[in-house]
Order: C-alpha cells, then structure tokens, then sequence
C-alpha cells in the first residue's frame, strides 16, 4: 500500500473497496475528481495493489483513510458497518462527513458510534451505478448541514441520479428502487422465456426483450409522457396488446407488485431493527 499522497483540496475516502466501492470510485475519477485528492481503505494487499494500478489513487488502511479526508464514502456490508465504524472512531472529528451506502443502517446507528458532530448521511445507491445509471436516494443526519448534504450529491452523481428524501422514507424507496432492478430483470427473464415459448431463438428473444426495455425506458425519461398515457399509446381496442392486458390483470400482476414492494419494505424496517 502507498502513503496518502499531500493534500490539494478536500479529500474523499471510501472504506470498502468491493463491486459499488470500486464503482464510486471510478465514477468520481471519470467525474473529474483528482486522483490525489482520493483514497481508498482496503485492507487485502492483493486487491490494494489492484485498484493502484488501475486508478493511481493511494490505498491505505481503514484508520488512515478516515484520518485524512474530509467526507469518508462508507461502502460496506450493512452487517460490517459496526465493526467498521468501532474500527475508525478514533479517527474522526465533528464537522467530518460520513456518507453510507449501507442498506437499512440509520443515521442515529451510525451517529451512536461515531464522535458528537459528526455529520452522516444515508445513501440508498442502486446497482445500475455500475453504468452510470444508477439512482439514489440521500437522507441528512442530526448534524448534517446543507454543504453536506451537496458534497453527499456530488459523490452520487458520478453515477447516475440523486434525490433527497427523509429518512422515515428510505424503507420504502430500497422497495421500489435499491431492490428494483431485480424486480426488471425478473420481468426480462420472463419475456424471453416467454419468446422461446413462442419459437423465437433464445438470442432473437433477449435481443428484442431488452431492446425493447431500453426504448421504452428512454420514451419515459425523454418524453415526460405518464406510463398510463403511453400504454394507452401501444393498446389498441380489441387488439393483441390489450389480450395481453387483460391476461395480466386476471392473474393480478399489478397487485403482486404492490405486495411485493411491500415484503421488501417490510424486510428492510426489520434488517434496521437487527432482525
């Protein structure tokens, strides 16, 4: 591991250094952010040695990485998040930021092991962060302020989009989008068989499912239009579109989808209590 290379502005670490670390990480480095102004906190030698190679950004032990910047990115395991936390205490200072990216751990978790003034927020990222497509969801802190808040919007950024919410609303949204993309690649896999069934090649399927997902993704974004307008759009009375509809209906998609967001809402009010 190299030595923290000398200050040149306001200093951005991240602790956990796996699949999303990595990602932020790249992400900041396309975004502009200078690689002496970055360190990472990894503890394996081998992956240390990995992520200098490909970033040229100094690796450093969890301890010093929190010592010497001034917003700590913590991108661990919310079952490590403690442990970690303990680990680097010592090391941090009121008027730091700490911004977590671990799934259903509070701010006043998160503030009970860390020094009085330190400022948190909590981040529900999403995995299409790893093509900068990614959406997340920023809460504040006792001690959050609004520069901290901005800082927390610049590191997500580099990845996709960002929202603030309050924190009473983070369950919710790690139901609709920190699990969503699982829910659309269920609904992927389903077309696709659904084409194979049909007699379509496998590869003719995903071609045409997933292409159609793209478009239709990007006729939502581009156009502002509702959902329910453009379905209207493509349902012509009477026709194979609206079958199709109505197969789904009777069989209550829509209904299983609130009730999956649901159990996923319900799950994360309960990892937040420690079930």
């Amino acid at each position: 591991m190299t030595s923290p290379a000398p200050a040149t502005g306001r200093r951005t670490a991240i602790i956990g250094a796996g699949v999303m670390g990595e990602t932020l990480l790249s992400g900041l480095v396309r975004a502009g952010r200078r690689v002496d102004d970055l360190l990472v906190g990894e503890k394996r030698a081998e992956r240390a040695a990995e992520l200098e190679e490909r970033y040229g950004v100094a690796v450093v032990s969890n301890r010093e990485a929190a010592a010497a910047a001034d917003t700590v990115a913590l991108v661990v395991k919310p079952q490590d998040m403690v442990d970690v936390l303990r680990e680097i205490a010592p090391d941090l200072r009121a008027g730091q930021l700490l911004v977590s990216l671990a799934a259903g751990i509070t701010t006043e978790t998160i503030e009970a092991h860390v020094p009085e003034g330190v400022a948190v927020v909590r981040v529900m990222p999403n995995t299409p962060a790893l093509v900068d497509e990614g959406m997340a969801a920023i809460s504040p802190g006792r001690h959050c302020e609004e520069p901290h808040l901005v800082e927390a919007e610049s590191l997500l950024d580099s990845v996709g989009r960002v929202v603030r919410i309050p924190e009473r609303q983070q369950d919710a949204v790690t139901a609709i989008s920190g699990s969503g993309p699982a829910y659309i690649f269920f609904v992927v896999e389903s077309m696709i068989e659904a084409g194979v069934h049909l007699g379509l090649p496998r590869a003719t399927a995903s071609e045409l499912v997933i292409q159609t997902l793209v478009g239709s993704a990007k006729m939502l974004r581009e156009t502002g239009t509702h959902p329910t307008v453009l379905r209207e759009q493509v349902t012509s009375p009477g026709g194979t579109t609206a079958s199709a509809l109505r197969e789904l209906e009777v069989h209550k998609v829509r209904a299983a989808f609130l009730a999956a967001m649901e159990a996923a809402r319900d799950r994360s009010r309960q990892l937040a209590a420690g079930d």
